[in-house]
């Protein structure tokens, strides 16, 4: 940004058109000090900042909207406690554009939800959490009273007792863990400059076979997976093919209605006839010496020739 373009945004140039005579650089432009969060404040609404007080479900979609997620909401005034005043934020959800209103209740210092939305209740146990569990405003009442508190006393021994492992185990882990902030944030950046070594190692071993995606070590499961899947052989797939051949065609010889039956006879004549000419060719050259039964043809065939002459 340049020193006029921020002296702009600063509000803090003025043009040579200006006169001190015409006010303020606000009043000169026709606008207010807020600027755009000031857009409705003929009507008492101020945009601000307002951050969600408390994890609440949207009434729109029924999605979980964290504690601490900001919005621009409108904040106005919608009554009095006593002397405090009670403000009203309107806001619209990410997730679906629902209208959310949450008001201020000074009487319990808390947020309030008035529609839109329904506050998320966590409840933990007592026992899971290895807590204690405080009194409640009742039971609070009950213990100003010297009686009451004479009467529970060896309750309150007794639970003690039976808590005070616990906490001293609590205790112990708490000054073990935040003993040396030294070591524990050394350790934690040695982990994570091994992290990141092996990531990068993982990256370049996939790189190096031609993937796009970052390969994971290998594991014993993935071994065993790996060795248990078998893949057809060329065998086994040119046997596949040949009982579908079979299925499919006819069981007539002479049918004509099977295509691929007669394909099947033609590539077997051909194979036939390159056979025939190869024992022919090696004949001629003396390849090998024909068979008796080849010696038989012959002369059969010479006879037939010397008839026919």
């Amino acid at each position: 940004m340049s020193s006029l373009a921020a002296a702009r945004a600063d509000n803090f140039y003025y043009p040579p058109e200006w006169d001190p005579s015409q006010g303020s650089l606000n009043k000169f432009h026709g606008q207010h000090a807020l600027r755009e969060r000031a857009r409705k404040i003929d009507q008492g609404i101020l945009i601000i900042r307002f951050e969600m007080p408390f994890n609440v479900w949207c009434g729109g979609c029924n999605s979980m909207i964290a504690k601490g997620v900001r919005f621009n909401s409108e904040k106005k005034q919608v009554g009095n406690y006593y002397s405090t005043k009670i403000w009203s934020f309107t806001m619209k959800s990410a997730c679906c554009k629902h209208e959310i209103i949450i008001q201020t209740d000074p009487k319990n210092c808390e947020y309030v939800i008035i529609s839109g939305a329904q506050r998320k209740t966590e409840v933990f146990d007592v026992g899971d959490a290895e807590t204690l569990e405080l009194p409640g405003d009742e039971e609070r009442g009950k213990l100003a009273d010297p009686f009451y508190r004479l009467e529970h006393e060896e309750e309150d021994l007794q639970k003690k007792k039976e808590a005070e492992p616990i906490l001293v185990r609590l205790q112990r882990v708490s000054d073990a863990r935040h003993s040396d902030d030294y070591a524990l944030n050394k350790s934690l950046r040695g982990k994570l400059r091994s992290q990141k070594k092996r990531v990068f190692e993982e990256e370049s071993a996939s790189r190096k076979m031609g993937l796009s995606v970052r390969l994971l070590p290998r594991s014993k499961e993935d071994a065993a997976a790996a060795a248990g899947v078998k893949f057809s052989s060329k065998f086994d797939r040119n046997r596949k093919d040949k009982r579908a051949l079979i299925k499919a065609a006819s069981i007539f010889a002479g049918s004509s209605g099977s295509s691929t039956s007669d394909k099947k006879r033609l590539e077997l004549e051909s194979k036939r006839r390159k056979i025939c000419a190869a024992a022919a060719s090696n004949l001629l050259t003396g390849g090998f010496k024909p068979s008796s039964w080849s010696e038989n043809a012959a002369k059969k065939s010479a006879s037939m020739n010397t008839r026919k002459f």
